[in-house]
């Protein structure tokens, strides 16, 4: 993946806002369903969301910024920290007066059994590890049939496609493509394990474990099945009431706006949310935000001023 930076035009001195704003721009832009006609726009639309991943979590992007993860979020490797590198010279020993053991344990932990040293393993000049399942030269039968090891990918799926149900097409590191059926009811991050999708082996395939992860919108928060979101009305609509049209994952709506409204409570769309493993829908929570008129308002700056002097 591009620097995270690049991906939503920010420079690397951005502000917390601006790379909000940035990435609602180019969510709006690359939207999957804004762009059906465009096959490359999902492939742009969950890159800006990766990197919105990273840039817009504070600790993350401290992270990023000092080199500790890659622009996908994993962790750098940066090899052994101070005072502790391995002295080949000296018999497999660390250096600093540890012994040998830590460094048996460690190709032990690293490149299986049949390494550890320090745990009956190869103890120079033949023999393998002594009552080992898993060591060269004993221990498990040379004929026993290993299973395909398992295949970890992770699927981006916009909330629209979890409203609608939507197969999602993954490309697995095995070079196969899939389309796999969203759960009813399922959540972010949660995973489906694909059985005999996974790379092969002499005793069967291992299995693809999908991660679905819910890429972000930029109008709605997610809380498990419920959407969390905002509408601007006008000062009028605020203190008088009305109809105001609201963004739903299906499109408009019109939502009754009482009067006195100040802002402070939500309004609850219901069975606007996403799908529940009981078969229903959680629901949205629209909070009205008051704005005001761009360039102000002279007649009601008139009004409030003369109030004002009352």
């Amino acid at each position: 993946m591009r620097d995270p930076y690049d991906v939503l035009g920010v420079a690397r001195s951005a502000g917390a806002d601006d790379i909000k704003k940035a990435f609602r721009r180019l969510a709006k832009k690359y939207h999957p369903d804004q762009n059906k006609d465009d096959p490359r726009a999902k492939e742009a639309f969950a890159e800006v969301n990766a990197a919105y991943e990273i840039l817009g979590d504070a600790p993350k992007k401290a992270q990023f910024d000092r080199g500790e993860i890659d622009a996908e979020g994993k962790p750098k490797f940066t090899g052994f920290g101070g005072g502790h590198g391995f002295d080949f010279r000296s018999g497999g020993g660390r250096t600093g007066g540890r012994g040998g053991g830590e460094f048996d344990d460690f190709l032990t932990d690293i490149l299986g059994q049949a390494f550890g040293g320090g745990r009956g393993g190869f103890r120079g000049g033949g023999g393998g590890r002594s009552g080992a399942t898993g060591g060269m030269g004993g221990g498990a039968s040379a004929g026993a049939r290993a299973r395909g090891e398992d295949v970890e990918v992770t699927a981006h799926v916009s909330l629209e496609e979890v409203a609608r149900g939507d197969k999602v097409r993954v490309e697995l590191p095995t070079g196969r493509t899939l389309e796999v059926a969203l759960p009813e009811g399922v959540t972010d991050r949660q995973q489906i394990r694909l059985k005999g999708q996974g790379q092969s082996g002499p005793g069967g395939a291992g299995d693809a474990i999908v991660t679905v992860a819910f890429t972000r919108h930029p109008l709605f928060h997610v809380d498990v099945h419920d959407l969390e979101g905002d509408a601007p009305v006008s000062l009028d609509e605020a203190v008088l009431g009305g109809r105001i049209r609201v963004e739903t994952l299906e499109g408009a709506v019109e939502l009754t706006l009482p009067a006195g409204t100040t802002g402070s409570k939500a309004l609850r769309l219901k069975g606007k949310g996403l799908p529940t493993k009981a078969g229903g829908r959680g629901n949205l929570y629209v909070k009205p935000r008051i704005v005001l008129p761009e360039g102000g308002d002279a007649e009601l700056e008139a009004f409030l001023r003369a109030r004002k002097k009352r």
